[in-house]
């Protein structure tokens, strides 16, 4: 009987032809449901639950739908499984047939087999025979013989359909993988959005929020347009300048700077103090940059404040101490080698021509001497006239400007001399007669063997030597083999094992073993000496630039002192003096100079490396007021200007207005010291949407354009607004863009409101006037309830604040008394009022999309980009921002006036109890 696997529990066995095959498309539709993508949008509304999303994904059509993509691996499952199943089948069917006289013909060859191996030979002969005889027997019996045969024939199949299951189990796992990714996944996307309905991206759903909780993270950094015309305008001042960065706060005008720094060769980034003394900054600028260029070439800056002398002078000579005892341990270890390795042929070269050169070297020494003498005694007066000359000529010629081209050309003569010996070393191996003889003797005694074996002990060796070379670690189809740690370790093996092997062939010891070996290595060593004596320079570990940059640190950290003792007067009345030298800190100018001198010398180091070198200054903008910005930059003008050095300055918006409307109608101290300027704008909503999908993934579009309306566009603003929307889902378990929105956006609006109040509290009221603080007031007491959801009573109060003057309720007289300043708060208070009560007429209520796509269909004003246009214009004009929020209630068909009476009072404030969301008693 064939084993059949129990039916699935849903009817689909007349699309698929095996039900194996509706195992694994089950098996990974519940893999998707799974994934936390899919999972976390599960149970949030009552319909879309997994049970009808696995009901839904079981239907004919989906499954004709999922299926259709990855027919081409479903068919190789499918061959596989049927001609599996019919293996499976043959097996099953042979094992029903199976005959005892097969296990009783396997234990008698299994106990002959036995017997065989451990008994006398008479005695296994006989045991050998006795499978053979039952062998007979069976075979004689026509149905012993075919049971026989159907029992082997299935043992012989048992491998075959193992080895066929796993290739069907492969065949499988392949088939699902391509389901999951190509077929199920995207279905399962589709029916879970239409479980969810029509208005599914209302649904607060995002994968995570991690770049919001980490605003100045680089890898969440979106390209913007300002970065990419601040990276044009830089490589097009090729030389050099000063480009100053505008915008508002939090616009992102420190993260372009700390990028564009990051992408530099050597950049430095300081904060301009909010209380600025040029000298100060200039120091505290100075000091930056040095210890920023010992950190950029490796190296740590001095503590003087941490360490005392002697620490300090430990810590300076201790590494020399140790480089130094390294290297006179591997050189005592080397030479002592070398030493004993020639010490022989040295002493013989020695013995043979050290006579001859000594007595000459005598020769010409009593000729000198004798020469001396005479010319000393006066014996030889011509001999003196020229020494005479020549002392004088000698004296002259102390500052001949041939003396450099002499001494190189001396140089250049020993460097060719040094490497003609050792080239002459190898061209003595060819000219050699004995050597040639010791070769062909070896080759002799080889037979021709040994050119093989050489050549292939050569090729191992110079393999590990490749292998030591190259850096890239071994693949195979993308796999990696071996690592690059590895890799070296194979390659030091296989060249030491090759070197070794090869110098134990007869060949490779006949050229080593030649008597003149010895003399050869002297020559050579010799010319290798000269060559190294000549190129060799006493260069300083330590690069002079890192070396002035300790000084500079320690010449503007520390107060250097000197005293000197001095005894005067005679030895019966000794008298002491004393004198002190203190260093004074450099004045202004000579910082200037020397700060300039410093960065002239590193961006000329970094320009031969094709490498940038950027100074930013950030936080300008925190001066205050535009006039203490344009100041600052008129104090710091000094050290503008350096060759191949890019200043990057950030300045507020004004600032930069001041630049861009230089010469109208005079010119400022932009003009001079600055060359070019970048704005960095708002945020456009597609902008905020790549900034929130990179910071917060899975976001949807309308929670995107909800916090691009409350941010304006300002990058800052639009991470925060991301955090709260993570706040208060995790606060109050909302997933709908109404509740969200409403929380969002009256909780934003009672911070505000209560800072409007603030102000107001400054200004001068009287008995008459103070009624509209008092309306004020109750109209912020809508809005602090812990729930601060929607209700009549509030919308009539924020009606009343956006809609109608506070000052209607106050007589001409009253409202005559109202400060210009007061008058301009309530306007803004107002103006924000109306822009909130707009948000949440678009974002606070269902149906979303629908009324989206119909806003947007009225023409621009409907377009959702233009909410955060109307949040900019409000930091310009309240009374423009009216007129912009008024074009856009009108194209969300929105009412564009109050529904409560104007002249009536705002209600008294609701309680706490949330009128949507009750409290459950416990």
């Amino acid at each position: 009987m064939s084993r059949r696997r129990p039916r699935p529990a849903w009817q689909v066995a007349d699309f698929f032809a095996l039900e194996r095959e509706a195992e694994v498309y089950l098996a990974a539709v519940d893999a998707c449901l799974a994934m936390p993508a899919v999972a976390r949008r599960l149970g949030v509304r009552p319909q879309a639950t997994a049970e009808n999303a696995r009901a839904a994904m079981l239907t004919e059509a989906n499954v004709e739908r999922a299926v259709a993509p990855c027919q081409a691996t479903q068919e190789r499952f499918r061959s596989l499984l049927k001609r599996s199943e019919r293996q499976r089948q043959r097996l099953d069917y042979l094992h029903d047939r199976m005959h005892p006289l097969t296990a009783l013909f396997c234990g008698i060859t299994v106990l002959a087999l036995l017997v065989v191996a451990f008994s006398s030979w008479p005695i296994a002969l006989a045991a050998a025979l006795a499978p053979l005889l039952t062998a007979a027997a069976i075979w004689r019996h026509q149905v012993w013989r075919m049971h026989v045969l159907l029992n082997l024939r299935e043992w012989a199949l048992r491998p075959r359909v193992a080895l066929l299951d796993r290739r069907t189990a492969w065949a499988a796992a392949a088939w699902s993988r391509d389901l999951q990714g190509n077929g199920v996944r995207p279905l399962t996307d589709r029916v879970v959005e239409a479980l969810l309905g029509e208005d599914h991206d209302s649904l607060l759903l995002a994968d995570n929020f991690h770049g919001l909780r980490s605003p100045r993270n680089p890898q969440y950094v979106v390209e913007s347009l300002a970065a990419r015309s601040l990276t044009r305008k830089i490589a097009q001042l090729e030389s050099g300048g000063t480009i100053a960065v505008s915008g508002s706060r939090g616009a992102g005008k420190s993260t372009l700077l700390e990028t564009c720094a990051g992408e530099a060769g050597f950049a430095v980034v300081v904060q301009a103090p909010a209380t600025y003394s040029p000298y100060d900054f200039l120091l505290s600028l100075y000091v930056r940059t040095c210890e920023s260029y010992l950190v950029h070439m490796g190296h740590v800056p001095p503590a003087f404040l941490r360490l005392s002398p002697l620490r300090r002078a430990a810590r300076q000579l201790l590494p020399a101490l140790r480089k130094g005892l390294t290297a006179l341990a591997f050189g005592l270890a080397a030479g002592s080698l070398v030493i004993l390795g020639l010490a022989a042929t040295v002493r013989s070269f020695t013995a043979q021509q050290w006579p001859t050169v000594r007595a000459r070297a005598v020769d010409l020494w009593h000729e000198a001497v004798a020469v001396v003498l005479d010319i000393w005694k006066g014996e030889r007066i011509g001999a003196a006239v020229l020494v005479v000359a020549a002392g004088v000529l000698l004296w002259s010629l102390r500052r001949w400007k041939r003396w450099r081209a002499i001494r190189e050309g001396a140089r250049v003569v020993l460097v060719v001399a040094g490497v003609g010996l050792i080239v002459a070393t190898f061209f003595s191996l060819l000219g050699d007669d004995d050597l040639r003889t010791l070769v062909g003797e070896a080759i002799g005694k080889t037979d021709g063997k040994a050119d093989g074996e050489g050549f292939f002990l050569l090729f191992v060796s110079l393999a590990g030597l490749f292998n030591l070379l190259i850096e890239q670690p071994w693949e195979i189809r993308g796999r990696i083999l071996l690592t690059q740690r590895w890799r070296r370790r194979v390659g030091w093996v296989l060249f030491l094992i090759g070197l070794v092997l090869l110098f134990t062939l007869p060949l490779t010891q006949a050229l080593v073993a030649d008597p003149e070996n010895p003399l050869r290595l002297t020559v050579a060593l010799t010319g290798l000496m000269l060559v190294k004596m000549v190129t060799w320079s006493p260069v300083s570990p330590i690069p002079p630039l890192v070396t002035t940059c300790r000084d500079e640190l320690y010449r503007l950290q520390t107060v250097q002192t000197a005293s000197s003792a001095v005894t005067a007067g005679p030895p019966q009345l000794l008298t002491a003096q004393t004198t002190s030298l203190s260093t004074l800190p450099p004045n202004f100018p000579e910082l200037v100079s020397d700060f300039r001198a410093l960065l002239t010398e590193i961006a000329a180091e970094q320009h031969r490396r094709e490498q940038r070198v950027v100074i930013a200054i950030d936080e300008v903008d925190r001066l205050g007021s535009d006039t203490a910005a344009l100041a600052f930059l008129g104090e710091i003008k000094a050290i503008l200007g350096v060759p191949h050095v890019h200043y990057l300055i950030s300045v507020a918006e004004d600032v930069g207005a001041s630049f861009v409307r230089r010469g109208l109608p005079h010119r400022g101290v932009t003009d001079s010291s600055l060359d070019d300027i970048v704005h960095v704008p708002p945020c456009t909503l597609e902008e905020s949407k790549e900034i929130l999908e990179r910071r917060a993934s899975g976001l949807s579009e309308p929670y995107k354009a909800l916090t691009h309306a409350l941010s304006g566009g300002v990058p800052r603003d639009l991470i925060r607004y991301g955090l709260r929307l993570d706040e208060i889902e995790a606060k109050t378990r909302f997933v709908e863009l109404t509740d969200i929105a409403e929380q969002l956006i009256l909780e934003e609006l009672s911070d505000t409101l209560a800072g409007f109040r603030t102000l107001l509290g400054k200004q001068r009221w009287t008995e008459r006037t103070g009624t509209i603080l008092v309306a004020f007031r109750n109209a912020m007491d809508h809005l602090r309830p812990t729930c601060s959801c929607g209700s009549t009573e509030l919308r009539w109060a924020l009606e009343h604040v956006a809609f109608h003057d506070l000052r209607g309720h106050l007589s001409e007289e009253a409202a005559a008394e109202v400060s210009d300043e007061a008058r301009e708060l309530l306007d803004e208070a107002s103006a924000y009022a109306l822009f909130s009560l707009t948000l949440l007429d678009i974002f606070g209520r269902g149906d979303f999309a629908r009324r989206r796509d119909e806003a947007a269909a009225r023409g621009p004003a409907g377009a959702l980009e233009l909410l955060g246009r109307a949040r900019q214009e409000l930091e310009v004009s309240p009374y423009s921002a009216r007129h912009l929020i008024g074009s856009i209630r009108t194209a969300w068909r929105l009412q564009e006036g109050p529904a409560a009476n104007p002249l009536a009072a705002i209600p008294l404030p609701r309680g706490t109890e949330c009128p949507r969301h009750p409290r459950v008693p416990a």
